[in-house]
């Protein structure tokens, strides 16, 4: 659906986007994330033919894509970080919908309008002002607005960005409910606890270069040198930790309140070794958990230099 080959975007001595190859199949979930500067946005400005490579190629749905082939943009739908309310605050919610169904040529529009509406639970205010919307209903409102024309790929900058915890779940269950119904979806974020639950792969973007793409799961697999291993147990022998170090597959071991920190080599499933061990000392293992890596520990392993930002609740 999209592809780039060796895309590079400079603006006069800066290098903003270095380099970069990109491949997302038809129906992907596709995560594109960065710190601030990293190119996310030069590069988004390319795909959407908003402003012309330095070098490189773009191919949209097997074509080389320039531009000028209106043909292959109109197959996608945007959402901005921006939300309408600046520009047109005056009109309602459906107002501003049909002046961008007429401008796509959308048939049946305010069929199709009705129906998205009710899709994102903005029917009841579709005759309200948009200056009176909150940051969620605009989101909203500006994923129905991307939607109108029924677009192949529909890509996402910032989507949950500002949200409460309620807009953010519907935010992320009208992407998944989008990607369900054959749509592909290319979401430019830094909110990782989010696109860990969104994506099925990612690309992450450093200083222009594009420093890792893979599916999810395996890169953060990769990315994790070691395994750990919680256990939870009613009674911590002080000499336990100790004990479990002897075992071929542990690799280091600590205790902290009643549980039992394991860091065991990445290959196999050492649960039951690790049951029978310590059932064998007379303690009754009450949990046994692998905790898996998150996305954040792996930006953070891949971007170092925001390390200081994203220990402190900074935005990378």
């Amino acid at each position: 659906m999209i592809r780039t080959r060796q895309l590079v975007k400079r603006y006069g001595a800066f290098t903003a986007v270095d380099a970069i190859d990109l491949n997302i199949p038809r129906g992907e979930v596709y995560g594109f994330l960065g710190p601030n500067g990293a190119g996310k946005t030069s590069t988004m400005m390319m795909l959407l033919g908003i402003t012309r490579p330095s070098s490189g190629e773009i191919w949209l749905f097997g074509e080389r894509y320039s531009p000028d082939r209106m043909d292959l943009r109109e197959r996608m739908g945007v959402v901005p970080e921006k939300h309408p309310r600046g520009v047109w605050p005056w009109m309602t919610a459906r107002e501003y919908l049909l002046f961008f169904a007429e401008l796509f040529d959308v048939r049946n529009a305010a069929a199709r309008i009705g129906q998205l509406l009710e899709k994102v639970e903005l029917a009841s205010v579709r005759d309200k002002r948009i200056k009176e919307f909150s940051h969620g209903m605009l989101q909203k409102l500006s994923i129905v607005r991307a939607l109108l024309p029924d677009p192949d790929i529909l890509l996402l900058d910032e989507p949950i960005s500002g949200l409460d915890p309620i807009g953010i779940k519907q935010v992320r269950d009208l992407i998944l409910e989008e990607n369900r119904e054959g749509r592909t979806i290319f979401i430019s974020s830094h909110q990782l606890s989010e696109m860990e639950k969104i994506c099925k792969r990612v690309a992450i973007i450093d200083h222009g270069r594009l420093v890792v793409e893979d599916a999810m799961a395996s890169l953060l697999d990769r990315l994790s040198p070691e395994r750990e291993i919680e256990v939870e147990l009613e009674a911590m022998p002080a000499e336990l930790p100790e004990l479990m170090r002897g075992l071929p597959f542990v690799k280091a071991a600590s205790a902290a309140g009643g549980t039992l920190l394991l860091k065991v080599t990445k290959e196999g499933d050492y649960r039951r070794a690790i049951s029978e061990k310590l059932i064998g000392r007379g303690l009754i293992p009450l949990r046994i958990e692998e905790k898996t890596p998150s996305l954040e520990e792996a930006f953070i392993t891949i971007t170092g230099d925001n390390v200081g930002k994203l220990a402190t609740g900074g935005r990378p």
